[in-house]
């Protein structure tokens, strides 16, 4: 072999080996053994472990895995390694799942007047940055109709009233069944989801509120905190539940402020807090990376 051919040759044998890739994420009861019967399940099936992140709560005696790995194309299908590994997840009694790293949820986002947060959602998606499509937008209002319509998904105005709110709850599920929606992300939704709806909904919604929340309710909560002086802002990204603004919390956004701020500064501030915490709240959601136990979140980043 010439030296021309030992050159090709070599850099052929660098070329990146083609692979797919997934994740895989567990939770179950904590017993010796979980890890190394998945590792083992990974190397049968010609797998390689990219990251893997384990937290095991002492007090819960609860197990929690999130695996990232690859393989080759050729090897096993995402549906072939379901199946393969359902025989394990029953052995052990685990909640499971497995996707295709990088799949895009589709996701339904809700609004009423205030865009900051849909606006931020929607950027991200476009990017690519977050792992999901949204593909609707809901609101009471028309006020980010231009804003949705620009992106060119489509746009559900739902009024609602007391006396309405049954028929617009309604018709809301029915768009989340017709366009398959995996995730319901409330992104400044003024409206209280009625009980049977949040339990319909429960694991698949997240919502974004000021962390004022319980102490600041009712209208204008930053002025109320402009005039108890506070020196903090914040925001909450939480599931879904019958407790209001009491589900599950994923993310939470502190910013320092001090006596020189206005209330105009601090509702510009918490509109910074409120769609850090969201996007978080949205991006580890849709990379399979919160897991619930109780009314507490384990987030394996």
């Amino acid at each position: 072999m010439n030296t021309a051919e030992t050159i090709t040759a070599t850099a052929e044998s660098l070329k990146p080996v083609p692979t797919v890739e997934h994740v895989l994420t567990v939770d179950c009861a904590e017993s010796p053994g979980i890890v190394h019967a998945i590792s083992g399940f990974l190397l049968e099936h010609g797998c390689d472990i990219i990251d893997i992140k384990q937290y095991g709560d002492r007090s819960q005696r609860h197990f929690f895995m999130r695996v990232h790995f690859s393989s080759a194309p050729e090897s096993f299908s995402t549906e072939q390694l379901r199946q393969d590994f359902a025989a394990l997840g029953e052995t052990w009694k685990m909640n499971w799942q497995l996707e295709p790293q990088g799949r895009k949820r589709r996701v339904l986002v809700m609004v009423s007047k205030m865009g900051h947060c849909l606006n931020d959602l929607l950027f991200r998606a476009r990017t690519g940055d977050i792992p999901m499509e949204i593909v609707a937008v809901v609101s009471n209002h028309r006020d980010q109709e231009a804003l949705v319509q620009w992106h060119r998904i489509p746009f559900f105005h739902l009024p609602v009233t007391k006396d309405s709110k049954p028929e617009a709850e309604a018709r809301l599920l029915d768009i989340v069944d017709e366009l398959d929606v995996e995730l319901v992300v409330l992104a400044r939704y003024m409206q209280v989801l009625s009980d049977g709806l949040s339990a319909k909904l429960a694991g698949r919604t997240i919502n974004i509120h000021h962390s004022f929340l319980p102490s600041f309710k009712g209208a204008k909560p930053y002025h109320q905190a402009h005039d108890r002086g506070v020196k903090t802002v914040g925001a909450t990204a939480h599931y879904v539940n019958a407790e209001l603004d009491e589900g599950p919390i994923i993310s939470q956004q502190v910013i320092d402020v001090d006596h020189t701020y206005t209330a105009d500064d601090l509702v510009a501030v918490g509109r910074d807090a409120e769609c850090a915490a969201l996007r978080n709240a949205v991006r580890w959601h849709c990379e399979g990376r919160i897991l619930l136990l109780g009314n507490r979140t384990v987030i394996l980043r």
